[in-house]
């Protein structure tokens, strides 16, 4: 035989043996195939893993699993049953079941949903009369505190979305929706393992298929220790009870968030279980959107509290120092007198402590019209670059879903709005004393406090602390500096301390404390002003950075200094020493009825 005749018969011996061996291998030897083909005898029953659990910083639990049921049927085994009774056990009409059983046919198709153990025991009596239906165990989330619905989040079924984006998800399933829950999915989901069971022509199971040896376990969920003191949250969302705004709460050493409160909150047992829906309707309709995250969201003016960073950025650009001195009587802009609650010589020190508007406004001027900067324009950006230092105007990073930008605009806003080359410093003088175009979250804010407790920098906030043991991400352990020198902070600091031994927040004083604080009266075009405090302690070590914001309560001596102080003081005392404040905080009732 010719070379040529030979090769080509060897190649197609060659590729016979293959074929041959290729379909003994799926037709004998590999199981997989089999179980394809015989599928109608077997049922694959999903193993939802449980969900990681969430701790406090202390190690209380915040949030953990309880089972639940879903009561499942594959339509085209379903035989006859009695739909009167099975309605009748879970509080189902007959057009449902209907509807559902006509909505697949090979598949299985979810008839009820998380159905409670209590009711499982009843159901399970007679699910014998139901061929084609089948029960598959699941978790729900149950939050023992009934605290830090924002921060923690809540659960809910997937969408289409969502198993487009990644293919552990099938319908039916369930992800985090918002908070801890939400950025933590891939780690508190787990990994779902499968059980294959032999089943007779009435669908009841008859065993497992090989004793097991396909079967595959559910992996849990990494649980999750928060930086969070559930404490110190339950005791914010006390004293803003009946109130609308925030408080948000940072260790300053680390930016690990002590407590995150935004008012008005919600129970988040709400949220689970056969109710989500219905209940999550009604809590989203509610005039007073207790949903909306006002510490992530929410964009508020800073009012006078901004006058520190204001100081600080004039000392770090030489514009200022520790010894200026302003005449001041009001602030005239050629068109408008800026009003002010003191007159005469005033200090760098005495400006913060009594919070002297024309005195920043003169600290805008001359910070606008530094020389070393050239245009307007100019001047204008290296100011706001500084505010973006100490993280306001920017998103932070923080490992909360949903958190706003802020509003700094840049000088082409004011060259459009005004026209290029005919606006200044007294054009914009209302950014002087924190109003105007400025909007910054409560967490930009308690973060800026955090950096002055710092003298100079932050730790990115951040809600979790730990993930089974393992150390955090390393982004919210990088130092963030200012870009203010340290020696800067120390007629800051100094004028802060007297804001409450003898300035405008007396009432947050405390003999053994060492607060320093800055209140601020925000202007709100839609009602009465918003009463702000920010405010560190102590003074010298500082534990705890916090800022309060309650919306139409005017002054922030009024309501956000004394909520502030006894903030502070439960978290460095776990005491009260000043009750009657206390429950003047929180019997006050700010909020319209509804």
């Amino acid at each position: 035989m010719k070379p040529k005749i030979i090769v080509i018969i060897a190649f197609f011996i060659i590729t016979a043996i293959v074929f041959i061996g290729k379909l003994y291998y799926i037709q004998v030897l590999n199981v997989k195939y089999k179980l394809s083909a015989q599928n109608n005898a077997f049922r694959h029953v999903t193993q939802y893993p449980a969900r990681g659990v969430i701790f406090d910083r202390n190690g209380k639990l915040l949030v953990y699993n309880e089972a639940s049921y879903d009561l499942k049927a594959i339509p085209n085994r379903v035989g006859e049953f009695d739909t009167t009774l099975l309605c009748e056990l879970l509080h189902l009409t007959q057009n449902e079941v209907r509807q559902t059983l006509r909505s697949g046919r090979h598949l299985p198709v979810v008839i009820a949903k998380q159905i409670s153990p209590k009711q499982y025991a009843v159901l399970q009596e007679y699910l014998y009369r139901f061929p084609g239906f089948y029960a598959e165990k699941r978790t729900v989330r149950k939050y023992p505190e009934s605290t830090a619905a924002h921060m923690l989040g809540y659960v809910g079924e997937v969408d289409r979305s969502d198993i487009d984006r990644d293919s552990y998800y099938r319908s039916g399933d369930y992800i985090g929706k918002s908070g801890v829950e939400k950025t933590y999915e891939e780690y508190l989901r787990g990994e779902k393992g499968v059980q294959i069971y032999v089943v007779d022509v009435l669908n009841r199971i008859q065993g497992s298929y090989r004793n097991g040896e396909y079967d595959t376990l559910a992996v849990a969920g990494k649980n999750i220790t928060t930086t969070l003191d559930a404490e110190l949250q339950k005791y914010g969302e006390l004293l803003m009870s009946n109130k609308l705004g925030s408080i948000v709460a940072i260790e300053p050493h680390t930016g690990e968030i002590l407590a995150l409160v935004s008012s008005p909150s919600y129970d988040p047992n709400l949220f689970v279980g056969q109710q989500l829906s219905k209940n999550y309707n009604r809590v989203a309709n509610l005039p007073d959107k207790p949903l909306y995250n006002r510490a992530l969201k929410a964009l508020y003016p800073p009012g006078s509290t901004f006058k520190p960073v204001s100081a600080l950025i004039a000392l770090q650009e030489e514009v200022i120092d520790p010894t200026t001195v302003f005449v001041v009587n009001g602030y005239n802009t050629g068109s408008h007198i800026v009003k002010d609650h003191i007159a005469g010589a005033v200090g760098l020190e005495m400006s913060i402590s009594h919070s002297s508007n024309a005195y920043y406004c003169h600290v805008f001027k001359k910070i606008l019209t530094d020389k070393k900067m050239g245009a307007v324009d100019k001047a204008y950006e290296n100011w706001k670059q500084h505010l973006h230092a100490f993280g306001l105007g920017v998103k932070l990073g923080t490992d909360l879903a949903y958190e706003s930008k802020g509003i700094i605009y840049p000088a082409t806003y004011f060259d459009k709005y005004y026209g290029k080359g005919r606006w200044n410093h007294n054009t914009i003088i209302s950014l002087a004393i924190g109003q105007g175009e400025l909007g910054f979250t409560p967490l930009q804010i308690a973060n800026m406090t955090a950096a002055i407790a710092n003298r100079g920098y932050y730790f990115i906030p951040h809600i979790v602390k730990e993930i089974d043991s393992a150390k955090i991400n390393k982004l919210y352990t990088v130092r963030q500096n200012t870009g203010i020198a340290e020696r800067h902070f120390i007629p800051v600091v100094s004028g802060m301390e007297k804001v409450v031994t003898s300035g405008t927040a007396r009432i947050a004083y405390h003999p053994d404390l060492f607060i320093c604080g800055k209140t601020g009266t925000a202007q709100n075009p839609h009602g009465e002003d918003h009463s702000i405090f920010i405010a560190f302690a102590p003074k010298d070590d500082p534990k705890i950075a916090v800022v309060v914001y309650v919306e139409n309560a005017g002054f922030g001596s009024t309501w956000a200094a004394p909520i502030a102080s006894l903030m502070i003081e439960k978290y460095l005392t776990d005491t009260i020493s000043r009750p009657l404040v206390e429950v003047r905080m929180i019997n006050g009732r700010l909020k319209k009825e509804e």
